[in-house]
């Protein structure tokens, strides 16, 4: 982790939600839809995603004790708005830098947190603005 815990809470409840309004268009921009661990309750988490092959690469800044990085690893997926179209998430898992398939620049700015959240992408799931 390469960023202080403090402003990942600050990113949850303030940034998020700003962010949440247009980087579901936006590319590098993502919103990842995820559910609590034990709430069940339906989260919106804006990430800088890199397409990869057949999927998508997250560089876990916060690392990989992030809630939505836990909660899409205990629900085995969860799904993305990239680029304005929603994706299933299919077979989330944290991997190091190094064995990311990124490319160079990704692999240079991944060097520094060590570790990817790296998912398949799956069905089509339609377009529009990301909802819970």
């Amino acid at each position: 982790m390469i960023v202080p815990r403090a402003v990942a809470r600050w990113n949850t409840h303030v940034t998020n939600r700003i962010q949440g309004a247009w980087a579901w268009r936006l590319p590098p921009w993502a919103v990842i839809h995820h559910r609590g661990r034990r709430s069940g309750r339906g989260y919106l988490t804006p990430v800088v995603a890199w397409p990869v092959p057949d999927g998508l690469a997250v560089i876990l800044f916060y690392g990989e004790r992030s809630d939505w990085v836990r909660n899409l690893l205990a629900q085995d997926g969860g799904s993305v708005t990239y680029r304005g179209r929603r994706r299933a998430l299919v077979g989330p898992r944290v991997v190091d830098a190094a064995d990311a398939p990124l490319g160079r620049l990704g692999r240079r700015i991944a060097r520094v947190p060590g570790r990817v959240l790296v998912a398949d992408l799956g069905a089509d799931e339609g377009r529009g603005r990301p909802r819970a």
